[in-house]
């Protein structure tokens, strides 16, 4: 005996649309990675020039570690200001001058004892060891951290 069919019996399960594939992309993803890469791109370009225009830093501060007399480094620390002032600024300075100068590219105030290695410690053959890190570490602080005078 066969029951007789309700609408129930004659209901199929869903059948749903296949999945939506990834790729080929729509057109609005082509151009957000296009913007991506031109934006990488940009970035690793500033990022080289950056790194290209510190080139003298790097050199100084490999410099700074090998010199032993004030005279050296005050040397090393005008030819340094040389690669980012021009040089009819830096040589007519010289004295206080010098050092009002180097102050004012540096946020960090000149202590006294450098300021005066700078001044009457290059003449002296043998500095103290005290005063000598002092002006050591200030040169290196100064190279790593200095900014480029106002064009």
């Amino acid at each position: 005996m066969n029951a007789p069919a309700t609408s129930l019996d004659r209901l199929h399960d869903l059948v749903l649309p296949p999945a939506v594939p990834w790729w080929p992309l729509a057109p609005g993803w082509y151009l957000v990675i296009a913007l991506a890469l031109a934006a990488a791109a940009w970035m690793t370009l500033r990022a080289w020039r950056q790194w290209q225009s510190n080139a003298y830093r790097r050199e100084a501060a490999r410099e700074l570690a090998s010199l032993e007399s004030s005279a050296a480094i005050a040397e090393l620390l005008r030819r340094t200001a040389l690669a980012i002032a021009p040089r009819s600024e830096i040589a007519e300075k010289t004295g206080t001058a010098w050092l009002d100068w180097l102050t004012a590219q540096f946020p960090e105030p000149m202590p006294d004892t450098v300021r005066t290695q700078l001044t009457v410690g290059v003449y002296n053959p043998s500095p103290a060891k005290q005063e000598f890190s002092a002006l050591r570490d200030y040169a290196a602080r100064w190279i790593k951290f200095h900014h480029s005078p106002p064009c």
